[in-house]
């Protein structure tokens, strides 16, 4: 993809470089100022004359590669200093060196100038509007890209557009691919939303896949995609004929995840009759108690019962057995993680409900916000420790930094733990990363008040919330940002139950009072979902399953990561998070560098109390909360 968008912008670049105002000191080999001799300069000069010659330098390095420094140079530029010509170039030099660096926040800024009136050459605008979606993008903003990325193509932009507008529309949700066909009537913008909404509803029946594209195909003959698939679709012929017609599932009908194995079931077989009843092929699931036996045997046994794919093992002791091996004898979706670095075994996939993946997404969200001092409350036991590690490393990996980290007691004082938070560490945090549980959760705000730190912004987990709202106990909570499953918040994250995936499933599983099962079965659901997918999984590692749990999608290792909607307290109920991250895009202090998101391993099936019957977090050592133990302790993700 970089190499490719290189060359896409080097007509844009040569451009760039031969038209400038530098004289011979912007040319290669010229015995014009180097960039530290007009770095130099600049500093003895002041207003429109510092900014020209700050962006010159910044043109310098950008050509000799050093894109890191040249951004840096380029967004202490105020772009307002500069006539408009030399405005235009900031904006090209900036938005390139942005890409380049992966700070989609910093081409936003740049690509600001499409909008501010000032006259830009044809070629220039549509290398701006380019990198803008492709930025777009990287910030989470899919739908805003995928619309600017379809009306560069419409106006004919000299770009190979099909992949990269293939790749925010393929992660878009039902309710913004509706908000995208609503915005343009066009056959371009139909043809786009029809193909990512028959990829999205038919690729768990690979055959009826082929079948769709081609009345697809048929309905929009000179639609562009139909000229050239995006990359992603055109590897679908291998897959053809690998329909998986038979699952093996491996759950224990006895011991500690007994209650955890039913409700999972119980979502498959919810989900199995109603894609059925749907018209949909779906295989025959043969369930196989894996309490007694080792997992040698459980192969050996659904080997002989026909199984083309395996569902499980849902105890983590028996993921740590497999992952570590060289290949798998059928492939496999397991459900835990296992606790290595990395999964080596080829054809095994790895997923559940792990509330690292969460907070890797929290320390994302928070950093593309503007935040770089964070302070962290999570409780002191296994639980918190792996959740902490996993903020931390995906926090400091973007650059921030930890002002404050307090392993708190959850049955202890929640006014001592807030106040060594607020009053320890190297810096004064801007922003709290909360894992704690809602009877927990529900006193810091208001001891953030006490201390007059009401103002501090607080992340959180799906953990905070219970799962029904309940306005009088949870208004405490009002503002704070969390992530949660689509099914548990339905209003927030997809604008009501219908809009949800699996719709007529959720509305069969949600009438039971309890939230944790719901989560389990909702597992279960998805679980059936990438199973179905499995063949799609090896060929295509970038499918993305938007999914009961969130939008589901394989790392390079096969565990399955998921990233969560965002939802906020107001009124004690969880509304839809309106605001983008880094929302205010002026002056760039929030221009941060997007990654992708970090390696490291995952653990944890969630589980609920009452799906154990005890309280308890499950097996020792293998901990499938979140629950409460007797202690109140917080247990497992």
């Amino acid at each position: 993809m970089r190499y490719a968008l290189r060359r896409l912008l080097l007509p844009a670049m040569a451009a760039l470089i031969l038209a400038g105002c530098a004289g011979t000191g912007m040319m290669p080999g010229s015995s014009g100022p180097d960039a530290q001799t007009l770095l130099d300069q600049a500093r003895s000069q002041s207003g429109q004359q510092a900014a020209a010659t700050r962006l010159q330098a910044a043109e310098i390095l950008a050509r000799q590669g050093d894109t890191r420094q040249a951004l840096q140079i380029a967004g202490q530029i105020d772009g307002a200093q500069l006539a408009p010509d030399l405005r235009v170039r900031w904006a090209l030099v900036m938005s390139d060196a942005g890409l380049a660096e992966k700070d989609g926040w910093s081409v936003v800024r740049a690509t600001d100038i499409l909008d501010s009136g000032i006259a830009i050459p044809t070629a220039d605008a549509q290398t701006l509007r380019y990198r803008r979606g492709i930025a777009l993008d990287m910030i989470g903003e899919p739908e805003a890209a995928a619309d600017l990325l379809i009306g560069l193509q419409r106006d004919n932009a000299p770009y190979e557009l099909n992949d990269e507008i293939w790749k925010p529309l393929s992660r878009l949700s039902p309710a913004g691919l509706d908000t995208l066909a609503a915005s343009s009537n066009d056959s371009l913008t139909q043809g786009w939303v029809a193909l990512a909404r028959l990829y999205r509803s038919a690729s768990g029946d690979v055959a009826g896949l082929f079948d769709r594209l081609d009345q697809w195909r048929s309905r929009y003959p000179d639609h562009p995609a139909n000229r050239r698939l995006p990359q992603e679709l055109s590897a679908l012929h291998q897959v053809e004929g690998r329909q998986i017609d038979r699952v093996a599932v491996l759950l224990p009908e006895s011991g500690p995840l007994a209650n955890v194995a039913k409700a999972i079931r119980q979502g498959m077989e919810a989900r199995l009759d109603d894609a059925r009843a749907q018209g949909e092929k779906v295989p025959a699931l043969t369930f196989i108690d894996s309490s007694q036996q080792d997992i040698d045997a459980l192969y050996a046994q659904a080997t002989l019962g026909g199984a083309q794919a395996v569902i499980g093992p849902l105890s983590k002791d028996k993921v740590n057995q497999l992952e570590t091996r060289a290949s798998v004898p059928l492939p496999t979706l397991a459900l835990n993680y296992g606790e290595h670095a990395r999964n080596q075994a080829a054809e095994l996939f790895q997923y559940g409900l792990s509330a690292e993946d969460e907070a890797r997404q929290v320390a994302q969200r928070a950093y593309l916000d503007g935040h770089r001092h964070a302070g962290i409350l999570v409780p002191d036991n296994e639980w918190g420790s792996r959740v902490l590690a996993a903020f931390r490393d995906r926090w400091q990996q973007d650059g921030g930094q930890l002002a404050s980290v307090v392993s708190y007691d959850p049955s202890g004082s929640v006014t001592k733990a807030v106040s060594r938070m607020l009053k320890g560490g190297s810096s004064k945090p801007d922003m709290l990363f909360l894992l704690a549980l809602p009877s927990y959760a529900r006193q810091v705000p208001p001891t953030l008040d006490f201390y007059y730190a009401g103002k501090l912004p607080v992340y959180a987990t799906s953990q905070i919330y219970e799962g029904t709202p309940q306005p009088r106990a949870d208004h405490d909570l009002n503002d704070v940002q969390f992530v949660d499953l689509p099914w548990m918040i339905p209003d927030a994250a997809a604008g009501g139950v219908d809009a949800l995936p699996y719709a007529t499933t959720y509305r069969q599983l949600a009438t039971q009072d309890d939230p944790g099962l719901l989560k389990l079965n909702a597992m279960g659901v998805d679980a059936l979902e990438l199973a179905r997918r499995l063949p799609l999984l090896q060929a295509l590692p970038s499918t993305q399953v938007y999914g009961a749990t969130g939008n589901l999608q394989a790392r390079e290792d096969g565990r399955i990561q998921r990233t969560l909607p965002w939802a906020v307290f107001q009124a004690g109920v969880p509304q839809p998070l309106l605001a983008s991250p880094g929302a205010t895009l002026g002056d760039g202090s929030n221009a941060g560098t997007q990654q992708q998101t970090s390696s490291g391993s995952n653990s944890g099936t969630p589980n609920a109390s009452a799906t154990t019957g005890n309280g308890t977090d499950g097996v020792p050592g293998d901990p499938l909360g979140p629950a409460t133990n007797g202690n109140g302790d917080a247990g497992g993700n």
